[in-house]
């Protein structure tokens, strides 16, 4: 199995710890994980990408090429569209829809959802109101790899483990708020794409879904 993402967001959102607990999942199962440096701007605030391959095989480069990702995994919706050029025919993006604005010109929120949902493949949450939910606003890349979960090939008790290696020294306290936001996450997700498959447009599906209760998404239908 290989499977190629690209991280994207913007500086301080965390999208290092989510490569981190990806990568210490995938090294737990004895396979090959490489990624690149994060590119981008130094300053928290600058966008920022950085591509993560795995594989049960030797793997011989960490970039990514143009039309390869199985994935865009992003913590801020606009910065998706830098690099959709990467993403397979059959890849999925997965987006939080919670807008990082930080520059003077940026496009109308809702015209870059809908650009995102053009994508057959897409999911789009909340994932700044679910961290809250989870008992901490800074878990939001942590809900965002709970979104990612279900296309990645992994079980989540894996990822749920390899969030426990990363926080336990932090305490018991953290490693369950980040364990609920991932649950939270993956819940949203799965959701998400029943609706879309349902026959709702982008924008009914993420209205649908945050008039639901966290609690409430497990088992949600359209």
């Amino acid at each position: 199995m290989d499977y190629n993402l690209i991280l994207a967001g913007v500086g301080g959102q965390g999208i290092l710890s989510i490569a981190q607990a990806i990568s210490v999942a995938v090294v737990n199962r004895g396979w090959v994980v490489k990624q690149a440096e994060v590119h981008g701007m130094a300053q928290r605030g600058g966008a920022v990408q950085s591509h993560l391959r795995f594989s049960d095989r030797k793997i011989h480069s960490d970039i990514i090429p143009l039309g390869r990702a199985d994935m865009i995994l992003s913590v801020e919706p606009l910065e998706v569209l830098r690099y959709v050029q990467y993403l397979s025919k059959d890849g999925v993006i997965v987006s939080s829809s919670t807008p990082f604005i930080n520059i003077p010109n940026y496009p109308p929120v809702e015209e870059t959802m809908d650009r995102i949902a053009t994508v057959t493949r897409h999911v789009l949450i909340n994932a700044d109101a679910l961290a809250k939910a989870a008992g901490s606003a800074r878990a939001s890349n942590i809900v965002m790899l709970g979104a990612a979960s279900p296309f990645l090939g992994f079980d989540p008790e894996e990822l749920e483990a390899a969030i426990t290696q990363m926080f336990e020294r932090k305490g018991e306290k953290i490693v369950n708020v980040n364990k609920t936001a991932f649950r939270f996450g993956r819940r949203a997700a799965t959701a998400y794409e029943q609706a879309i498959k349902g026959g709702k447009t982008g924008h009914e599906a993420r209205e649908w879904l945050e008039g639901l209760k966290p609690e409430e998404l497990e088992g949600a239908c359209c």
